[in-house]
């Protein structure tokens, strides 16, 4: 059975994943909500006024109070920057299995991030929330993000065809990676 404790503070060598504030609207636009470099991996389209972003912190910080409600911010422990996001979802309580979803600003690409703040949320999934399996997917023409899901100890369990369509009406392929609490 799933231990839902909502959205701790979770503490890496170099991140702090934190709960989103309304505060952190313009860095959110700023870093990678606003850059269609992120926004091409994404099924939504890049956000063009601040507006939109502050529409959506809204919402997500609205959803703080539910203990099923697990979005982080990744923040640089050095800098305070906020650089991406991170979030488990789509619980099923049949089978205790989740989904995990990133994404980081383009100036951050390549350095690591990405898979600290995902082996922490692994970790935590398992740890203290008594999850079963983790599953993510990744546009098949970003291999990065397979590579960072592979990094963690995610397998690839195969492509699905046209699994998403993006905000350009493109229809994508995606690699499915999953992780179990066994392995």
């Amino acid at each position: 059975m799933i231990n839902y404790s909502g959205t701790p503070v979770i503490e890496t060598e170099r991140l702090l994943l934190r709960p989103l504030k309304q505060s952190d609207t313009q860095s959110v636009f700023d870093h990678w909500l606003s850059d269609e470099r992120v926004a091409n991996n994404r099924v939504n389209a890049a956000h063009t006024s601040i507006a939109q972003t502050e529409e959506r912190v809204k919402k997500i910080v609205s959803h703080y109070e539910n203990k099923d409600f697990c979005y982080w911010g990744i923040e640089l422990k050095d800098t305070g920057e906020l650089i991406g996001e991170i979030d488990i979802y789509d619980f099923d309580s049949s089978t205790d299995n989740c989904e995990v979803s990133y994404s980081l600003g383009f100036k951050w690409w390549n350095q690591g991030y990405g898979t600290e703040a995902l082996q922490a949320v692994v970790e935590f999934g398992f740890r203290q929330m008594n999850i079963h399996k983790i599953s993510a997917a990744h546009n098949t023409d970003n291999p990065a993000s397979g590579r960072i899901m592979a990094k963690v100890g995610m397998k690839p369990e195969g492509v699905i065809r046209h699994m998403i369509r993006n905000a350009k009406n493109q229809y994508k392929d995606c690699a499915v990676y999953g992780i179990l609490r066994d392995d």
